[in-house]
Order: C-alpha cells, then sequence, then structure tokens
C-alpha cells in the first residue's frame, strides 16, 4: 500500500497564535507515528508562521520515522537542510501572501539553478522532491534536475468547484503520475487531500506516498490525532501501490 505522511504544521499555527508551548508539533507527530503513519512532514518558511527551526531539530531527534522537511530553494534554508539531514526534502514555492502553497514549483528555466541546489543534499543522502503541478513539461524539467521524487499538487483537483473541473483535474493527476513514472520518477501526491476526495484515488496504481496535513489535523480536534490518522490509513490500505 501506500505510505501516509502527516503534515504537522497547523499544529504549529495554533501554538504561535498565542506564542504559547502548546499544542506541541512534537507530541503531535509522536503520536502520528505510533498510529501508524511513514513520515512526517513540516514546512519551515521563511516568514516561521509556524514551525520553528527548533521544531524540525526536536522532531529530528525525537521521532522513529521518516521526517520530510519541505522548503524554498533558498541559501538559507539549504543550510538548515545540511544540518538536519531530514530522510527528504522538498522544495515548494513559497510566496508571503499566500495562506497555503497555491501551486507547483515552476521549474522551467530554473534547471540549471536547482540541480546545483540539491548537489550537497543528494552527497549527504538526502532524497530530493518537487511539488508541481501535473505539467508534462514541469516532470520533464524535475528529471532533468535530478529529483528522486516529484510530489504532484492535488490542490485544484481539491477545490475544483464542479464534478466536471474535478474530473478534469484527477485526470491531469493520473497522466502525470503515468508520466513520471515511465521517467524513473516515484511520485507522492499531496494538497487540499480529505476523507472524501481522497477516495477518488483507490484504483490508483503508482503513488508511494500521500501528503496529508490540514484535514488530519482538523478532524484530530474532533477525535484525537491518534485516531485522525487511524481513519486515514484505514482508507489509504485499501488502495493499490
Amino acid at each position: 500500500m501506500p505510505k501516509l505522511c502527516v503534515n504537522v504544521d497547523h499544529v504549529a499555527t495554533l501554538r504561535q497564535a498565542r506564542l504559547e508551548k502548546e499544542p506541541d508539533p512534537l507530541m503531535a507527530a509522536t503520536l502520528a507515528e505510533i498510529a501508524g503513519a511513514n513520515g512526517i512532514i513540516v514546512h519551515l518558511r521563511e516568514d516561521r508562521r509556524h514551525i520553528q527551526d527548533e521544531d524540525v531539530f526536536h522532531l529530528k531527534k525525537h521521532l522513529k520515522t521518516n521526517l520530510h522537511l519541505e522548503m524554498a530553494a533558498t541559501s538559507e534554508m539549504q543550510q538548515i537542510a545540511l544540518q538536519l539531514r531530514p530522510h527528504m526534502v522538498c522544495l515548494v514555492p513559497e510566496k508571503r501572501q499566500e495562506l497555503t502553497t497555491e501551486g507547483g514549483l515552476n521549474c522551467l528555466g530554473q534547471e540549471k539553478r536547482l540541480k546545483e541546489f540539491i548537489a550537497p543534499l543528494k552527497e549527504q543522502d538526502i532524497l530530493i522532491s518537487l511539488f508541481i503541478d501535473p505539467d508534462p513539461k514541469q516532470i520533464d524539467a524535475a528529471k532533468e534536475i535530478g529529483a528522486q521524487y516529484i510530489e504532484i499538487h492535488t490542490g485544484h483537483y481539491a477545490n475544483a468547484k464542479t464534478k466536471n473541473k474535478q474530473e478534469l483535474e484527477f485526470k491531469k493527476i493520473v497522466n502525470g503520475i503515468n508520466y513520471a513514472l515511465d521517467l524513473g520518477l516515484k511520485v507522492n501526491l499531496g494538497h487540499g487531500l480529505n476523507y472524501e476526495n481522497i477516495l477518488k484515488f483507490a484504483k490508483v496504481k503508482g503513488v508511494s506516498e500521500y501528503s496529508i496535513g490540514h484535514s488530519i489535523i482538523a478532524r484530530s480536534v474532533y477525535v484525537g490525532i491518534f485516531k485522525a490518522v487511524e481513519q486515514m490509513l484505514d482508507i489509504i490500505r485499501r488502495f493499490p501501490e
């Protein structure tokens, strides 16, 4: 079955709203890990709006499962990643004014820069993923850059207002998965997936990991993180590899 990686950014969002010590992203991540999550994801943003530097190092020190670091392709983040040495780095676009990541990273025209950017990370055996839209040109660029993984942005599918639009975006994602696999890339999916819209992928093969945060953290308000992760795993366990 595909793996489930849980993003705990919004645990930190709640903490930062009051600048208190609770809720603790490490505690949330530990509970998700115990519930069966295969990995924990955090996005260390330039403006530090939720996850803080100390969070990522505490997570790396204490978690038994894999830590995935989402970050922009900046020199500051590169140095942090080299010091942290997470299991995987996922390069994402980042704008200060956005509420959440609005689309995939535009790799076109950045192939040389990004290839040079990830080189020292790969030397430290850090896996590289690029968060991109399911566009064949972007997937070709990811291959040229040297990423081992792509994470296809599923937000346009998740936010589609009509069934026809949702079906169109779903087909783009499936075509993107197949295209990337043919190039030898591994494929993760993430952004906006929840307990309902993920069911559309029940027969889709070739997905290595589902990266899910907001819907799990939102459900955990009602049932707790352990149960929320278990419920998502109950769904994903039925999916093909």
